[in-house]
């Protein structure tokens, strides 16, 4: 049961329009639902949020979102991010577990995705790139790529903070994060 109860319907028009917009037409997610019970969390979100279209492939953007969201311990964004964007990203089941377990160290990815996902962590764990990660990914990405990259990890780990903080359940038919792979003897 999450932490703060999300709104039911019926919403109030402008949240009902809101959510349109967002959901395109689909039931709104628990996370947005909780939200849209503060005006402004759920403005501010809106406002910050970086669900249009940006300069990375949807592959390169999802990439960035899963592993973002594994490392975080956030299966909620993962699970919802699974299940509606990894096949219009051409990501396989092995690859959205490899965003889970093994990351950029799995054999599964291109050079661009093994730096990618490398960055990913890097920000993940000391929150900055120094001169050869950045190095790293600058050999592949543009300067406004490598932008989008850093606000998508920026983003999604304060999606993480909400999902795991209010302890938002999951959504029915979202994928769960796979189980870690057996190490051979």
């Amino acid at each position: 049961m999450s932490r703060i109860v999300p709104l039911d319907a019926p919403y109030d028009a402008d949240v009902q329009a809101s959510f349109d917009l967002v959901m395109r037409g689909a039931s709104p997610l628990i996370l947005f639902r909780t939200l849209a019970t503060s005006d402004r969390a759920w403005r501010k979100f809106r406002q910050g949020s970086l669900l249009d279209k940006g300069p990375l492939s949807l592959r390169e953007r999802e990439l960035v979102i899963d592993r973002t969201c594994a490392l975080a311990g956030c299966e909620y964004e993962w699970g919802v991010h699974a299940s509606a964007f990894a096949a219009a990203a051409s990501l396989s089941d092995d690859e959205l577990a490899c965003t889970v377990h093994g990351g950029s160290r799995a054999k599964i990815w291109t050079a661009a995705e093994q730096v990618l996902l490398a960055t990913v962590e890097a920000l993940h764990a000391n929150a900055t790139l120094d001169l050869a990660e950045f190095e790293a990914l600058a050999a592949h990405y543009r300067s406004d790529q490598i932008l989008e990259i850093m606000m998508l990890c920026g983003f999604y780990r304060m999606v993480a903070y909400v999902s795991n903080g209010l302890a938002l359940p999951l959504e029915p038919g979202a994928a769960r994060f796979p189980p870690a792979p057996v190490a051979a003897a």
